[in-house]
């Protein structure tokens, strides 16, 4: 399903025919990476608040299990959305396909195979 709409164009398309979430995947992958980072920022300026020792263990231990926890969770989320949104163009295809044969089909203009009454 090709789109000529340009985003703006999609992203104010009140009938959802053409979708937006294809486009800015990467964008949020890249936001979402942005705030994991943050996040795991906060964690160790808190840890280093409480205590060196504290601080320490929040850093080589606590973070990179969050952090790697938290960008394969992102990531197969987005690959899901993704996933949905490609069944859906490939279903649509699919339906497209499976009318117009059976347009063809059915229409009189359509050469019918040789008669085998011989």
């Amino acid at each position: 399903m090709e789109n000529t709409k340009g985003f703006f164009g999609s992203l104010f398309d009140l009938s959802f025919k053409s979708l937006i979430a294809t486009r800015i995947i990467k964008v949020l992958y890249v936001l979402a990476i942005i705030l994991i980072g943050l996040y795991a920022l906060l964690f160790i300026a808190g840890g280093f608040g409480r205590s060196t020792a504290a601080g320490l263990v929040v850093l080589v231990v606590i973070v990179p299990i969050f952090t790697l926890v938290s960008l394969i969770y992102t990531r197969v989320l987005l690959e899901v959305l993704i996933a949905v949104f490609r069944i859906m163009e490939n279903t649509s295809e699919l339906v497209a396909r499976a009318s117009a044969l059976e347009t063809s089909k059915t229409s009189p203009s359509a050469p019918q195979p040789p008669s085998s009454d011989q």
